[in-house]
């Protein structure tokens, strides 16, 4: 006897239409250079109803950080790339997690990011400003999801102490970054975000305070 398959076409079908609705987001956002859309828009480019939307998100908002957290996704999908350090110590893990940011090109997604939600020379309203913290928790905690598959054996509250810490000193690097680049992906742009991201990893290996500084450029 054949079984009932409905289940199956109904989760492809929700599936289909939370794409669609992403897909739609992101398209909007490219025409707009930003996040200034409505739901009633959003809906009509996905071919939804307004009700399907909120089905699957309860604002615009969750769907841009979707959105851009997608585009950030690539640091993610690097760590599955990267060879497992031998023993699954703090170490190797830390290893494992710096090779990631370091094989990742951000520098491109971060560009996008800031002219999505607000641009380094435009003081950030305090919807662009909470959405870009949203933006960097999500791909926080997808880097962590991933992490403790990869290590299920390891201690979880080393494994979130050691993303948090990176994931989060990446958020920080990146309005620093913005600032001192206009966010803009340039070969000079690069080695700024290259020598940040250094530093970053210098500091979770080694401890905050066991190194100066950079001297300023006179």
């Amino acid at each position: 006897m054949l079984q009932d398959s409905s289940p199956d076409r109904r989760a492809a079908l929700k599936s289909r239409h939370r794409q669609a609705i992403v897909d739609a987001a992101a398209a909007l956002m490219e025409e707009r250079t930003g996040i200034d859309f409505t739901v009633d828009e959003l809906a009509g480019r996905a071919d939804v109803s307004r009700r399907t939307v909120f089905n699957h998100f309860s604002s615009v908002d969750d769907v841009v950080i979707e959105v851009c957290g997608d585009v950030l996704n690539a640091v993610v999908e690097t760590l599955a790339e990267v060879p497992p350090e031998g023993g699954g110590t703090e170490a190797s893990m830390m290893e494992e997690v710096a090779e990631a940011f370091r094989s990742t090109d951000l520098v491109a997604p971060m560009a996008y990011l800031t002219r999505m939600l607000g641009g380094p020379n435009e003081e950030p309203s305090p919807r662009q400003a909470l959405m870009t913290l949203r933006v960097f928790t999500e791909v926080s905690n997808r880097l962590l999801a991933a992490m403790l598959r990869r290590r299920p054996d390891a201690d979880k509250l080393s494994v979130h102490l050691l993303v948090g810490s990176v994931a989060g000193g990446v958020g920080v690097l990146y309005h620093h970054w913005a600032a001192e680049t206009a966010a803009v992906d340039t070969p000079q742009s690069r080695e700024v975000w290259a020598r940040h991201l250094e530093r970053l990893i210098r500091a979770v290996r080694n401890g905050h305070g066991t190194e100066s500084p950079p001297r300023q450029m006179a």
